[in-house]
């Protein structure tokens, strides 16, 4: 379920196993995820692109350290055609239910367009970007100006000399808002969280540079192991936050109104909460067509919107960069395992699986980028998880089993670890609440350790912790060919 980088990854390694029944079942109309939604002006990785791609796949051009939107789909797509995924992808259909069928050992997934499928396994690759949070704001939907999420941005609409309100302050507004300013009239900025906002190295390669990575076949690897060894999980976190702290804080110097300065001055402790990289979010706090408001909002309106105190704001174009549901994960979907059990439920305190990639009660259904595996270069936790799920899926299929499922046990064992070096990690514990934590308050995202630690914890089968169930004799002898 999903054809971003998790749903490729995962495809590529099948077909390189000898595995050809499978679909790949994607809402959009093209590959590419979380890259294909948001074409916000501005969009950017946030993660050196030398690492941010496949280890199997490694692209030798990329035009600058952090690569475009345009760029990092453009590769996405590469890889699905040079690895044959096309003819596997089913777009434009949604996954709405996946309900198992304990009798016949088997999932049946209905799709958004009334097609059902029927799957031995189910690897879900929808990850913490699937679903977009709206604002719980009154009066949302009687604006009468133009209105959209940033990770659906409309491409037809022109900005051009508008007055444009932007509702949120975080990773995506950091990145667009610098562009619009350039276009609209007038653009008002409502923030409700101060966020640290580091500079990022990211000024385009040179043609030489770009001639030593296309002539010297260890040029690109020695980057991304010295990108990889800079990046060592929240450990190192800890250890930098006062230098990243000042760091951030001679960026917002950039900011000539000092007014302004304290607004966008954090409260809280760097790494609390998402850490944001531009070079160009505090200078445009210095252009007269940009204002910052942080009053709390009170309504929106016909015309604009209304915070605290009565004051109206009148928009023609109102523009919603408020991120994700990041803590749904699969519940994002109604998941019905064993005895009727739905995923929701099983999660009301919080997603958890085992190691990430499997959670008790739902068999043979496997989770890339899952609960508490986020940490540094998703894409490279992604490959350490497609391994592990491949050899589960072998195992399925060389051992003639009808299905295997997690011991609640050693899952509930796994996850108490997991949360107590988690309550260890003292950023982490600074009172912010978005982002990381289910609404009990779990921390439901992020990954305490390294990403080699993620690696050696996904090396093996953990035969010990799963319930496994053989095939009867001479069924489905061919469910893998």
């Amino acid at each position: 379920m999903g054809a971003g980088p998790g749903g490729l990854c995962m495809g590529i390694r099948l077909k390189g196993a000898g595995f050809e029944r499978f679909e790949i079942l994607e809402k959009a109309s093209g590959v590419g995820g979380t890259w294909y939604h948001n074409r916000y002006p501005g969009c950017a990785c946030d993660i050196p692109s030398h690492l941010y791609s496949f280890s199997f796949e490694p692209k030798r051009d990329w035009s600058r350290p952090y690569a475009p939107q345009t760029e990092t789909l453009a590769y996405l797509e590469h890889c699905a055609e040079k690895y044959g995924l096309l003819p596997h992808c089913r777009f434009g259909d949604a996954v709405r239910r996946a309900r198992w069928d304990e009798a016949g050992a088997r999932w049946t997934l209905e799709l958004a367009s009334g097609r059902t499928v029927s799957a031995d396994v189910v690897v879900s690759a929808i990850g913490m970007f699937n679903e977009i949070a709206m604002p719980d704001i009154p009066g949302l939907d009687v604006f009468a100006g133009t209105r959209f999420h940033s990770a659906r941005w409309s491409r037809d609409h022109d900005l051009s000399g508008e007055t444009v309100g932007v509702i949120g302050s975080a990773a995506s507004a950091v990145q667009l808002v610098p562009e619009i300013v350039k276009q609209a009239g007038q653009v008002t900025l409502f923030q409700r969280t101060a966020n640290w906002v580091s500079p990022k190295e990211d000024d385009p390669y040179s043609e030489k540079t770009l001639e030593r990575f296309r002539r010297d076949p260890e040029a690109v690897p020695s980057v991304r192991r010295k990108i990889f060894e800079s990046l060592g999980g929240p450990g190192l976190f800890a250890r930098v936050r006062p230098e990243m702290e000042a760091v951030c804080l001679a960026n917002l110097a950039k900011v000539e109104d000092p007014v302004v300065r304290a607004l966008l001055t954090p409260d809280h402790p760097w790494g609390c909460k998402r850490p944001l990289l531009s070079n160009d979010f505090y200078p445009a706090f210095n252009r007269p067509n940009l204002e910052l408001v942080t009053d709390p909002i009170e309504r929106i309106t016909q015309a604009g919107v209304v915070t605290q105190g009565g004051r109206e704001r009148p928009l023609d174009t109102l523009i919603l960069a408020t991120g994700f549901k990041t803590t749904k994960f699969l519940s994002a979907i109604d998941v019905i395992g064993r005895g009727g059990l739905r995923v929701a439920d099983a999660w009301s305190e919080g997603a958890e699986a085992y190691k990430g990639v499997a959670t008790a009660g739902f068999p043979n259904l496997f989770m890339l980028y899952g609960p508490n595996t986020n940490s540094d270069s998703i894409i490279t936790m992604i490959e350490y998880q497609a391994d592990h799920v491949l050899r589960q899926i072998q195992r399925i299929a060389s051992e003639g089993l009808a299905w295997v499922d997690v011991k609640p046990g050693p899952m509930a064992a796994y996850n108490a670890e997991i949360q107590r070096e988690l309550a260890a990690i003292a950023m982490w514990q600074g009172g912010c609440t978005d982002y990381y934590r289910a609404p009990s308050g779990r921390i439901v995202t992020q990954w305490p350790r390294s990403m080699p630690a993620l690696e050696r914890a996904l090396s093996g089968l953990d035969e010990e912790a799963y319930e496994a169930v053989a095939l009867p004799a001479g069924t489905r002898e061919t469910q893998f060919s």
